[in-house]
């Protein structure tokens, strides 16, 4: 046998051995790094922001409502256009926009920030139904106004826009009474708890 066979079936040794050495250790044996230190040696890509992702999904999903109902039907009477849109929009939301939203976040909760209703179950389905009538009652006011200063039509693109700006105001117009309602509950303890002290 040459040297050089002998050089590599003693590197295919030491290697085996490292690797079964590996496949056997226990969890406390494996060395733990932080993200940061990882994050180093990781390939730079570009990654699409998570907030990105979630309004694309919410436009898409109200197209595709307007292109189904709207354009397929030919349209037809204001309120009953009204009564159809909010509640295919609300299932859509429930069934579809909202479980896609979910599967895309980088951790569990990640994304329910974006959610007008986290609520799953009949109870979110109810709650996602009422919500879809109050996103088409902002967007009827959206094309109103529109239509003061130029004359729009209703299509998918437009539409979708319109559909994501609502509910993104509406989820924002949520957050912050929430956090209203949250400071003042937290002042209130305080209050309490100083009163009680004293």
């Amino acid at each position: 046998m040459s040297e050089n066979s002998k050089d590599l079936n003693k590197n295919y040794e030491l290697n085996s051995e490292a690797v079964e050495t590996l496949a056997n250790a226990d969890k406390e044996e494996i060395p733990q790094y932080s993200e940061e230190e990882l994050s180093k040696y990781r390939k730079k890509k570009f990654q699409i922001p998570n907030w990105l992702k979630v309004i694309f999904v919410k436009f898409w999903f109200a197209g595709a409502v307007c292109f189904f109902i709207v354009m397929a039907t030919g349209g037809g009477h204001w309120l009953d256009m009204y009564v159809a849109l909010s509640i295919v929009m609300g299932m859509v939301t429930d069934l579809l926009t909202n479980n896609v939203v979910r599967f895309i976040e980088p951790y569990e909760g990640a994304n329910d920030k974006y959610l007008m209703v986290t609520h799953r179950g009949m109870v979110g389905f109810g709650l996602n139904l009422m919500c879809g009538f109050l996103v088409m009652a902002g967007v009827m006011f959206g094309y109103f106004v529109l239509n003061l200063f130029i004359s729009v039509g209703v299509e998918a693109l437009l539409f979708g826009l319109l559909c994501m700006g609502v509910e993104m105001l509406l989820i924002g117009i949520k957050r912050l009474c929430s956090s209203i309602l949250n400071d003042a509950k937290a002042a209130a303890l305080g209050e309490t708890n100083h009163g009680t002290q004293e």
